[in-house]
Order: C-alpha cells, then sequence, then structure tokens
C-alpha cells in the first residue's frame, strides 16, 4: 500500500515536472541564474559602496550646476561694492525680540540693521562689515535718533549731542565742531562713506568723504532747509517753501529737478539711480535713471502717499489707509510687501530690505535676509557663482574628453588593428603629442593670442587645446585591446565574409572594448576638470566675469582672504575636490567591476 502511493507521488512530481518544463518555468529559473557580462558588471558596480556614493554626490552636483541656475540666474556683470564680503549665513532682518512691539526706530546699512526701544537702547543685529561696529560708545546715555549707514552708525541722544561709532576712517568720526558748540540737531544719517546732520536753524552739515561728496549749497539754501536725502553720490535737501535743491555739483539724470513740480515737494527720498518726490497731494514724482523699475510707481498709489523712503533700486510707501506699498527692484523681495494684520505707522527702507511698523510696534522686515555661502570682493553672491562655474567647468571638462577620447580612439584603433609601419608611425607621433609640456604650451598660446580674441572664443580654444593635447593616453590603451581583440575568431569570420576593415575596427572590435573606453573616458574626465580649474587659477583659462571654480579660487589668493574671508575658498575648493574624488570614484568603481583581478593588483 505503501509502495503504490509512493509510486503515485514520482508520478505526480514527474507530470509537474513536465508542465513546468513547458511552461518555461524551469527554463526561466536558468536563465535567471545565468548573468550576462553586463549585468554582472553592473551588480559588482552596484555592491561597490565607495564607487555608489561618488555616483549620488556628483549627481547631485551635476543637477544642482546644470537646473538651479535657470531658478537662481546670475548678472555676470554685476557688481555691489555695499554687499562685498558678507560672511555666510541669514539674519540680516531679524529684529531682535527685545525690540519688536517695543520699537521707537529703526534703519537699514548696507548688511545690518539698527534700532531704538521706546527706552532709547540700542539694538544691532545681521552681518558687520566692520568689527567696530559692535563697540558702542561709553557714556552716550539714552539714543533719540539713530541711522545706519555702510559700514558706521551716526545718532544724536537725548541731550541733542550726535555721537557716531564704526568706520571712522575719511573722517567719519569727526563731527563738526559746530555740532558741538551748542547747535540744536533735528535730524542724523549715515549714508555712504558720509554723515549728515540738519540742525533747527534749516542747516545742514557733513563730514566724512568729501572726495566722494563734496556739498555746494545754492544761495539762500543754507539755512532754510526743512529735510534732505541722500545716495552714494548726490545729496538734496527740501527747503521750507516746498523746493528741491541739488547740493552736489556732480551731475546726473537724478540732478535735473522737474519744474512743475518746485513749491509742493511735502518729502524727498532717492535710491541710487533716480529720485521720487512726494507733493502735497499725494502723488509721487520721479526723475532720473528707471533702473530696475525704480520710477514705474504703481498708478493705484498715486493721490494716496503719506510718507515715501528710498533703498538701493526700490522705493517704500505709506499710504493713507494704514497700508504700505513698494516698487522698483525685487530681486531680494525687498519691494514684496508683506500682508500684516495690523495698520502700519512707521516705514523705514535701506540698501536692500524694508522694514514697515504696526500700530502694536511690531517690526516685519522684507529683502535680503542673508546669503547662503557670502559673496566675494565685489559683493557677488557665492553660491550662485559656484552653480554657473560649476556648469562651466564641467561643460569644459566633458567637451574635452569627447575631443581626446574621439581622436584617442580613431588613432588607437587604426594603429592596433592595422599594425606594421602604419602602427610605429601613429604611436611616433602620439609619442611627440604626449611630450608637450601641456601647461606652457596653453600659458603662451593664451598669451599670444587670448586678449585677440573674445570670450567665448576663450573658452572654445581652451576645449580644444584640452582635448587635442589629453588623447595619447587612450590612444594607447585602445591600441593595446585591440591588439588583443583582432586575434579572435569573430574578427576572422568577419574577414572571411568580406567585412571592410574600418567595420571590423568600429563595429566588431570597438564594442568589445568599449567599457574600457568608458573606464578611462571618466577619469580623464577628473583630470582636465581639475586642469581647466588649474589654469583658471593662474589667470589663463576663463576669466572675469564669466565664472568656473577655478578663477573663484584666483579671487582668493591673498593671505586676507584666507584669515579673514574663510567663504571665498573653502567653498570652490570644497566642491571642485568632492566633484573630482566622486568622478575618480566612479571610475575605479568601474575598472574593478570590469576587471576583478584589478583589485587584487
Amino acid at each position: 500500500m505503501q509502495e503504490n502511493t509512493n509510486k503515485k507521488k514520482k508520478r505526480s512530481t514527474v507530470r509537474r515536472a513536465a508542465s513546468r518544463m513547458m511552461t518555461g518555468e524551469i527554463l526561466s529559473e536558468e536563465q535567471e541564474r545565468i548573468l550576462t557580462p553586463g549585468r554582472m558588471v553592473w551588480e559588482s558596480f552596484v555592491r561597490d559602496k565607495v564607487a555608489m556614493a561618488g555616483v549620488v554626490c556628483f549627481l547631485f552636483l551635476f543637477l544642482c550646476c546644470m537646473a538651479l541656475p535657470y531658478f537662481l540666474p546670475i548678472d555676470l556683470y554685476y557688481q555691489d561694492v555695499t554687499q562685498a564680503n558678507v560672511a555666510p549665513g541669514f539674519g540680516m532682518l531679524k529684529v531682535p525680540s527685545g525690540l519688536s512691539g517695543n520699537v521707537r526706530q529703526v534703519d537699514l546699512g548696507s548688511t545690518f540693521s539698527v534700532g531704538l526701544d521706546q527706552a532709547g537702547n540700542v539694538y544691532e543685529w545681521g552681518s558687520f562689515p566692520n568689527k567696530k561696529l559692535r563697540n558702542l560708545p561709553s557714556g552716550m546715555g539714552k539714543l533719540a535718533q539713530i541711522s545706519a549707514g555702510l559700514d558706521h552708525v551716526v545718532a544724536l541722544t537725548e541731550d541733542g549731542e550726535v555721537v557716531t561709532w564704526g568706520n571712522d576712517r575719511m573722517g567719519l568720526g569727526a563731527v563738526p565742531a559746530e555740532l558741538r558748540a551748542g547747535e540744536t540737531v533735528k535730524e542724523v544719517y549715515a549714508g555712504y562713506q558720509i554723515s549728515l546732520a540738519l540742525t533747527e536753524s534749516g542747516r545742514l552739515y557733513h563730514w566724512g568723504n568729501s572726495y566722494l561728496i563734496d556739498l555746494k549749497f545754492p544761495e539762500g539754501v543754507q539755512g532754510n532747509i526743512a529735510g534732505f536725502a541722500a545716495n552714494t553720490d548726490v545729496v538734496m535737501a527740501l527747503t521750507e517753501d516746498g523746493e528741491v535743491a541739488v547740493l552736489s555739483g556732480k551731475p546726473g539724470a537724478y540732478t535735473a529737478v522737474p519744474e512743475e513740480i518746485q513749491g509742493r515737494v511735502v518729502e524727498l527720498a532717492l535710491s541710487d539711480e533716480s529720485a521720487a518726490a512726494l507733493t502735497e497731494d499725494g502723488v509721487v514724482h520721479t526723475w532720473g535713471n528707471n533702473i530696475r523699475g525704480s520710477r514705474d510707481v504703481p498708478d493705484a498709489l498715486q493721490g494716496h502717499v503719506k510718507e515715501v523712503r528710498g533703498g538701493r533700486y526700490h522705493f517704500v510707501a505709506l499710504l493713507d489707509d494704514g497700508t504700505a506699498a513698494a516698487w522698483g527692484d525685487d530681486t531680494f523681495g525687498q519691494s514684496s510687501v508683506p500682508r500684516i494684520k495690523e495698520p502700519v505707522k512707521e516705514i523705514a527702507a535701506g540698501y536692500y530690505g524694508s522694514y514697515v511698523t504696526g500700530e502694536s510696534g511690531r517690526v516685519y522686515g522684507f529683502g535680503l535676509d542673508g546669503y547662503l555661502m557670502g559673496t566675494d570682493a565685489f559683493g557677488r553672491d557665492i553660491f550662485r557663482r559656484l552653480l554657473k562655474g560649476g556648469r562651466m567647468t564641467m561643460t569644459v571638462g566633458a567637451i574635452a574628453v569627447i575631443i581626446s577620447t574621439f581622436i584617442g580612439v580613431i588613432v588607437g584603433g587604426i594603429s592596433g588593428y592595422k599594425g606594421g609601419r602604419i602602427d610605429n608611425l601613429l604611436m611616433r607621433f602620439t609619442e611627440i603629442v604626449s611630450s608637450l609640456p601641456f601647461l606652457p604650451f596653453a600659458i603662451i598660446l593664451s598669451a599670444i593670442i587670448g586678449n585677440s580674441i573674445s570670450e567665448t572664443q576663450r573658452i572654445i580654444m581652451i576645449m580644444v587645446i584640452l582635448g587635442l593635447l589629453s588623447w595619447p593616453g587612450i590612444a594607447r590603451l585602445v591600441r593595446g585591446s585591440v591588439l588583443a581583440e583582432r586575434e579572435q575568431e569573430f574578427v576572422t569570420a568577419a574577414k572571411s565574409l568580406g567585412v571592410k576593415e574600418s567595420g571590423i575596427i568600429f563595429r566588431h572590435i570597438l564594442p568589445n572594448v568599449i567599457t574600457v573606453i568608458i573606464v578611462n573616458a571618466t577619469l580623464d574626465f577628473a583630470t582636465c576638470m581639475l586642469t581647466e580649474s588649474s589654469l583658471s587659477f593662474i589667470g589663463f583659462g576663463v576669466t572675469e566675469p564669466n565664472a568656473t571654480w577655478g578663477n573663484m579660487l584666483n579671487g582668493a589668493r591673498s593671505a586676507t582672504v584666507i584669515e579673514s574671508y574663510w567663504w571665498r575658498w573653502v567653498f570652490p575648493a570644497l566642491v571642485l575636490a568632492v566633484c573630482t574624488i566622486s568622478i575618480n570614484c566612479i571610475g575605479d568603481g568601474l575598472r574593478d567591476a570590469i576587471d576583478p583581478k584589478s583589485r587584487e593588483r
């Protein structure tokens, strides 16, 4: 009985096996166990944790450099010394908790802000361009008014004394003797390397860099001044009878004051390229250069403006319905007034930021809040230049590798297959090219013709030189691989079938050595990137204002930069190192996956 049961089980097993074979299940399982060479290479590469880490790092940098510049555009010709050498970080507009809700006044400097609470205590926040800004004068008492400039502060005490701290060069620390002799001051102002003070008698005093702004008072103006406004190179006064007077002899687009507003102006504001005058009917009149829309006052505001303040390229206005509005440059959001649930009672505008103060005393800031990786000596955002520079560096390296690989594959393939005199001739030519000293050759060529061509042509020249002088290595590698493959049986079969020699080389032999070419090209990519960066670093590669990782490091060679402005060299060096190391890890991983014995060697 047991024997019959076992026989039935065996017959059932045989039938199931036959059924599985008929449906291809067994064949499928066997196919799953058999790995193709490509799949073996892939699985070996994926198991290499170092290589996969390199892939992740490189892809992250590559995608950032290629995609983010579309969302974070950069003007290569942009420069602004007021933003020079700003340290990384945010918080330029983060009002201290002890001030918000208890504010008397706030004002914006270049990259920092100052404020006074109701008790006259001083608050400072932001990124300070001068360490002396944190050293408040001792014994100055309570303050009634405060103003922030480029890198200094001017304040008025409750006793009517003018005090200043921060940058004390160019006479900024020398308050005029007239102000110390009893003149009653009603308003102070800290500007771009100058300071101003207006007295109750209508006289305007200035001190600081007289070479930048040397005030000249038209007849009848001094002693009749009700208010004033200033920017980086001009000061304008508003007289008691509502007229605007230009106090600088330097001509400009905004020095031609419209005649139709004279005698009706109640408030005056300046940006760096334009002027805005508020007349008694609540209308804002602008003149000068319309840089970044600084003259484009929204029609809906006209007739409703009570106050107006000017920043670098934007204006902020307080309206009669208790709201605030802004127009002009909005690169950093300085013209995007936030929605607040209370009426606005005060406004302030500075270089690239703005503040509005609600009736509750709470301060709302909007605009430039900081830089992720700081700025360079020209005030340019290092993070955005890193993205732009990475695109340029990777593009130069990739095209140079394509050129060198194309030449190397052709020369090496023909040399290895043909052999004999052709092989000897091509290899001697390869040795001649490889013996050329690349850096001296590139420097000499760049010095001879670099200034006679455009920057685009210069970049193309660098890519071509890199490609034309870096192919010998891959040519020798391809030659050796073709020499080994040309004696194989499939080559003999192709010859017997009458296949042309070019077809045998490029259609039959090269596909068998393509993995070796890919590995070598990957490693050469990192080498070309480093070479381009080296050329740019010594000043013979891609030049300013175009950004590459190399020429960004070129601007950080001085001891002062290395010691005081670490972010200018750390970030470019870090991304260049991470990118090249990642590419080398990928190349090493591919080599080990293709040739496992290479690990032993």
